[in-house]
């Protein structure tokens, strides 16, 4: 592999593309440091410290921008805006006929719905970055606002400028995505996410090596499981995004004046996870709307009766250290993992293309009987991928409940979009070295 990599690195093409990749996630990272004016930003990481932990959605959300959401900086909402505009447009390309359209006109439809795209990821970010004002306006330490007033103003000022230039950062972060995809290697949103997380795991490696230091009786073997299971969770996640279910396909043979065509066996492979981390992040969403109700009012657990027993029982059912909460997050899991690959694969156009390609399952017969075997086919892989996507989100729910150890970037869902991103990146450096016909990482 290292041998591949000096092959990769001494061709010029792949070299720059490479550096510019580079450049631009030290972009990234500088902007991750870059502190927006008027914030008390010791005020902002104190509250965050509290308040995103245990793996709640704002904890979700700092990883994602890779801590700059704790700081406060000027790519505090990263790339999440353009994260949930891609999966609004994705499931309205389902449902609505105009986008659908463009979906199948090719390269001029799928920039198009880009540009589309991107719009809704501004109009996010513009709600995003009102919200996180509204939220640090709230911040509070001994009496004193996070939001830092000029003197003897009406703090209007100091808010659209805050707001413009979280908007600003999350609309630079986007464009600079876009210029990896264009001049760089892999897809420039998810090396950006990429980056972010794997910034923070230096950061929870000290955590885990300070609490060893601490107390190393209490320690010492929790982290070494820890490390052991965090191994077990790579290497697992790689089979898994490697492994597929393979419909054998066979094709008829055809006669065109004295040449004879088809007559070929293949297959059509299914991924066991084909829908990556997207039910994860869906059931997550879902999930922690409730514990964000907290932020604008906190529960009052020693109410002994009336709206405020309710509200507290309620908020507690679903934080995200009970057992309640991991049940629901995994039945959530498995279900959304249904509904994404519902709408990712079509059985009945599957059957059909097979039949106009004089193609047919081997003991299987053409068009309804054919649609239903692959039908019975995905539901199957789906629940394979589901369970092991829902063991992989709840089992640090489990063991942050168990060894009271928390470090987010080195949780199930943060470890599967690394590596999912890691096989992606090898897969496009893969392709650039066979168009360069060298030897690369797979052969």
């Amino acid at each position: 592999m290292f041998k591949t990599l000096k092959t990769a690195w001494g061709i010029p093409e792949i070299r720059k593309k490479i550096l510019f990749t580079l450049f631009i996630i030290m972009i990234f990272r500088l902007g991750s440091v870059l502190t927006v004016p008027f914030l008390d930003t010791s005020i902002v990481s104190a509250w965050m410290e509290e308040k995103a932990s245990n793996g709640n959605f704002l904890e979700y959300l700092n990883i994602l921008s890779g801590g700059a959401l704790a700081k406060a900086t000027m790519f505090s909402l990263g790339v999440t805006p353009y994260i949930n505009a891609s999966i609004i447009i994705q499931l309205l390309t389902y449902a609505l006929p105009p986008l659908e359209r463009l979906q199948q006109e090719g390269e001029d439809g799928r920039k198009k719905l880009n540009r589309i795209t991107s719009i809704v990821a501004f109009g996010l970010s513009t709600f995003m970055a009102v919200a996180y004002y509204l939220t640090l306006k709230n911040m509070k330490s001994d009496g004193v606002s996070a939001v830092k007033y000029t003197e003897g103003g009406t703090g209007i000022f100091a808010m659209f400028v805050i707001i413009l230039s979280f908007m600003a950062g999350a609309s630079l972060v986007i464009w600079m995505g876009n210029r990896i995809n264009e001049k760089g290697i892999g897809n420039g949103v998810s090396m950006i996410l990429f980056a972010g997380i794997v910034a923070r795991i230096p950061v929870d490696i000290g955590t885990l090596g300070g609490l060893v230091l601490e107390n190393p009786n209490e320690y010492f073997i929790k982290v070494v499981i820890y490390l052991l299971i965090f191994v077990a969770m790579v290497v697992g996640i790689v089979f898994m995004n490697e492994s597929e279910r393979r419909i054998p396909v066979q094709y008829a043979k055809r006669v065109v004046g004295r040449k004879q065509y088809g007559g070929q066996s293949t297959h059509i492979p299914i991924k066991i996870c084909m829908s990556g981390v997207m039910p994860i992040i869906f059931a997550m969403s879902f999930m922690s709307l409730p514990s964000m109700c907290t932020i604008f009012k906190e529960p009052d657990r020693a109410a002994t009766e009336g709206w405020e027993k309710f509200y507290a029982g309620f908020v507690d059912f679903f934080s995200t250290r009970s057992y309640s909460y991991a049940i629901l997050y995994f039945i959530l899991i498995i279900l959304f993992n249904y509904f994404y690959v519902a709408i990712q694969y079509n059985p009945v156009e599957m059957a059909n293309n097979l039949r106009q390609s004089n193609g047919g399952i081997p003991g299987i017969r053409p068009g309804k009987p054919t649609s239903d075997y692959i039908q019975r086919v995905l539901s199957k892989i789906s629940l394979v991928g589901a369970v092991f996507l829902g063991v992989v989100a709840v089992f640090p729910i489990i063991f942050l409940n168990i060894t009271k150890i928390d470090v987010s970037s080195m949780g199930g869902t943060s470890i599967l979009i690394v590596v999912s991103v890691a096989i992606e990146t090898v897969r496009t450096l893969e392709s650039q070295l066979m168009m360069n016909h060298h030897k690369g990482f797979l052969g």
